[in-house]
């Protein structure tokens, strides 16, 4: 299926990129999240004349992501979780429990953006994780697991 991307989308193209995708992809995830259009000769004309809004959105959306990176980069998030004496955890720290304490020190942040490529925290120690904010901007935090008797 043709379409019309709306905004940049990674492995794919940039903003008003038209490309070939399977239609399942483009049925399921990219029309229904409102990152992309059937490419109909109609659904062009209309991107060209909405491509001058959709461009400013796009670098609003990139400055807040930025701005947000800027906060969060270097930052260390303490969570105490119950362990053994091994110092392996009873249960584990996930993107939820990283999301939450994020966000009690007062930064918002989706839970799906944060990537822990290796699975869940699952011992007592440093970690370092990123937070994809934006297709272009990935902050760095640490987060320390502490173990609780």
């Amino acid at each position: 299926m043709q379409i019309i991307l709306l905004e940049k989308v990674v492995n794919l193209g940039n903003l008003g990129d038209v490309v070939k995708v399977k239609d399942g992809y483009a049925r399921n995830y990219l029309i229904p999240q409102r990152k992309a259009k059937r490419a109909t000769p109609a659904a062009l004309a209309e991107f060209e004349v909405k491509r001058a809004e959709l461009e400013k959105a796009q670098a609003d959306k990139l400055a807040a992501a930025e701005a947000q990176a800027g906060q969060l980069n270097g930052l260390m998030v303490q969570i105490s979780r119950k362990a053994g004496m091994d110092g392996r955890l009873f249960g584990s720290v996930s993107n939820f429990d990283i999301a939450e304490a994020l966000e009690a020190q007062g930064q918002k942040v989706e839970k799906a953006a944060i990537r822990m490529p290796n699975g869940h925290l699952k011992a007592i120690g440093d970690y370092p994780i990123d937070i994809a904010l934006h297709t272009d901007v990935i902050a760095q935090i640490t987060v320390s697991v502490l173990g609780e008797h």
